[in-house]
């Protein structure tokens, strides 16, 4: 299989010096640094207290909305109720990504934590994960024939796609946002039906996304369709494109399905169809082909899309014995630039060899 490049990270967080051994957690009446002050001149602060009533054995800590996790800060492991603090240069600014791995593999993931305005930062057994399951042996072929898709994460180790992304594959392999290729462990749950499939992809895949659980989806609404078109053509990196809800029912009145302005291509099919605050409201499945109703009516139709509604998705995931993560859609829209990082560390590229 090609492997073309990722895109670049964001640029690496210089770590200052790191504390020079791992110091006792202050007292619970033991006050934190002024909110906003620097460790040092022209460094922020960063104190991780372990309170997993387990070692750690890894802390990382990037900027927020950075695809990977870097290097293991910690030197040694860390016992539980013990702190370790290391230090950001200022130009990197206040919002930072923690995730703390304990002894037996478990990790706690803390998104986009403010340490100017709150330097300490407790992980507690509660944000603790199970450890991501070992991969399945296999590498992808170059030489064999395939086709490609999009898919996302929607529970530990499981990805959600179209059932016509995987049907005739003798092999299933993801490319993950941080350039990690697993193979997928057959079978696969699959409803042609409704043109879904769920994958087991052991190996930690990405972050489980959300779907919308209320309001209902309106017509007009915005949504940003996010994935992998035209493979082998256009670069190697996720697109993302923005749109309208055009219809609430598919072609030929298809009551599972969306219309969408978002457009989508060959490659798209899989992905994950958000709503303006990030929330999953569809998949992506297919484009209205143009030559054939030019053909039929004389007329080419102009950017005629359709996404599998996210509550079809979430009645699919139920039966595959996944309860999907739910939540409501409310307040400001947010900007599709921050939809578009948040969604990319869910998001993977599926390649079908046959």
């Amino acid at each position: 299989m090609h492997r073309a490049l990722l895109p670049a990270a964001c640029a690496a967080i210089v770590l200052a010096q790191l504390s020079a051994a791992v110091a006792q957690a202050p007292a619970a009446s033991e006050p934190p640094a002024a909110s906003g002050s620097p460790g040092e001149a022209g460094q922020n602060r960063i104190q991780v207290v372990n309170r997993t009533g387990q070692d750690a054995t890894a802390i990382h800590a990037v900027r927020s909305g950075r695809a990977d996790w870097g290097s293991n800060t910690l030197p040694r492991p860390m016992p539980t109720d013990k702190s370790f603090t290391l230090r950001t240069r200022t130009e990197a600014g206040c919002r930072f990504d923690i995730r703390l791995i304990t002894a037996d593999g478990k990790r706690a993931t803390l998104r986009d934590r403010d340490i100017c305005a709150t330097p300490r930062v407790e992980v507690t057994a509660a944000d603790l994960r199970p450890a991501p399951s070992r991969p399945a042996e296999g590498t992808p072929n170059p030489r064999a024939a395939g086709s490609s898709g999009t898919g996302f994460v929607v529970a530990t180790d499981r990805v959600l796609t179209n059932q016509h992304v995987v049907a005739g594959c003798n092999k299933i392999f993801v490319r993950t946002a941080d350039g990690r290729t697993l193979p997928a462990v057959p079978p696969a749950r699959v409803d042609e039906s409704v043109d879904l499939a769920l994958l087991a992809v052991p190996g930690d895949p990405g972050e489980v996304v959300t779907f919308r659980s209320t309001p209902d989806v309106r017509r007009g609404e915005g949504v940003i369709a996010f994935g992998f078109p035209l493979a082998g053509l256009l670069s190697s990196d996720p697109k993302l494109t923005r749109g309208e809800v055009n219809g609430m029912n598919g072609l030929r009145n298809n009551p599972n399905h969306y219309q969408i302005s978002a457009e989508v291509q060959p490659g798209n099919s899989g992905g994950p169809l958000l709503d303006m605050q990030g929330r999953i409201v569809g998949v992506v499945v297919s484009k209205l082909h143009a030559q054939n109703i030019a053909k039929q009516t004389g007329d080419i139709p102009q950017n005629v899309n359709f996404a599998i509604k996210g509550s079809a998705a979430q009645v699919f995931l139920r039966r595959a014995g996944i309860v999907p993560e739910v939540a409501p859609s409310s307040g400001a829209d947010r900007s599709a630039a921050d939809i578009g990082e948040d969604i990319n560390r869910s998001t993977v590229f599926i390649r079908c060899e046959k």
